[in-house]
């Protein structure tokens, strides 16, 4: 059965590893032990994994400033893939974020990752007409 429950510190090995083997990070902003100490010194509670058998097959994060929340690091191993994991992970993060007065959410996906546009459309996401920009603030 799988189970989705907040991220606990002694997941951060596990989590990483799945994270190497789903986005195998290439920039160093992006790197998954930097953004797990990250995410945990923020104490959002927004950070979640899907176990099996205590084993992590899945993670998502969520961020949320008073004005409109985040999707990150959606992730799920690809033996567990097409089995409703990620919807359900959405969820949660959805669902907690319309517990602390979200009314809206964004997230960002790599033009050419069309699984991961499909999938996002099936969960009630749509492509809204933006520009996308960033800045790193730190090399």
């Amino acid at each position: 059965m799988i189970k989705i429950r907040k991220f606990k510190i002694k997941d951060k090995n596990s989590v990483i590893a799945l994270w190497k083997d789903v986005f195998n990070p290439q920039n160093p902003h992006n790197d998954p032990e930097l953004v797990i100490n990250t995410k945990v010194s923020f104490n959002d509670g927004l950070f979640f994994v899907a176990c099996e058998n205590k084993k992590i097959i899945g993670t998502i994060m969520a961020g949320y400033g008073g004005h409109r929340g985040w999707i990150y690091s959606l992730a799920v191993s690809q033996k567990y893939r097409r089995k409703g994991i990620g919807t359900k992970l959405v969820n949660k993060a959805l669902n907690e974020l319309i517990n602390l007065g979200c009314i809206k959410v964004n997230l960002q996906i790599y033009g050419d990752n069309q699984f991961v546009v499909d999938f996002y459309k099936k969960v009630g996401f749509s492509i809204e007409d933006r520009v996308s920009m960033g800045k790193r603030l730190i090399e």
